[in-house]
């Protein structure tokens, strides 16, 4: 939560306005009931980020089914039933935008990841279905597959995810580059859409 505030406080202090709502994607009614006080305390929403994400690693047959649920819980159905509360809005609102935050994991598979690799080529799926829903109301769907980025991926200490990355960006992308990559095809004209896009450091060899 003290993360959460401290960008509301940010985009406040830009002249924005914004507040925090914490929601456990892991809970499918608490993610419903998040979306709805979401559209009540600020108007019909006109860009929706699907970025969350978790893994549970190891090989396939060491995961346990509890684990692997967790992540399809987070990864797809939190995206399917966020994207599912706006849609309607914004086709009222007379378009809008939803960017699916994918991965490299969903456009190649590896060893170990079988959870998150499911779930990240899972939104490569969704994603063309509601673009196709939206596209006559003017609302347009992205995926994007970030590769490698710098973001303390794994660690649940805040303490240790406030350490500044000592990777290089040509190795790990900061997060603002891609934030800032993010921005463009919400802020594009509304003619115009990107339907996906890879971004990686340009070191990365492991993306399609």
């Amino acid at each position: 939560m003290p993360d959460l505030d401290r960008v509301a406080a940010r985009i406040s202090g830009a002249g924005g306005t914004a507040f925090a709502l914490p929601a456990d994607l892991a809970d499918p009614a608490a993610v419903v009931a998040a979306a709805e006080r979401l559209v009540s305390g600020a108007g019909p929403p006109r860009v929706l980020i699907n970025a969350a994400a978790t893994d549970a690693p190891g090989p396939a047959e060491d995961v346990p089914v509890a684990d692997w649920q967790r992540v399809v819980t987070v990864n797809q159905t939190a995206p399917f039933l966020l994207s599912r509360a706006v849609l309607p809005r914004m086709r009222l609102a007379g378009g809008g935008t939803i960017v699916n935050v994918s991965s490299v994991a969903g456009r190649r598979g590896w060893a170990n990841a079988s959870a998150y690799c499911a779930t990240k080529f899972g939104l490569t799926g969704l994603t063309p279905a509601l673009a196709d829903e939206g596209a006559p109301h003017g609302v347009r769907v992205v995926c994007l597959y970030p590769g490698a980025m710098a973001t303390h991926w794994g660690t649940w200490d805040p303490a240790d995810r406030d350490q500044p990355s000592r990777a290089s960006p040509a190795d790990a992308l900061p997060p603002q580059d891609v934030a800032d990559y993010i921005a463009w095809p919400v802020c594009a004209p509304a003619h115009m859409i990107i339907t996906e896009a890879v971004v990686a450091p340009i070191h990365e060899r492991g993306w399609p």
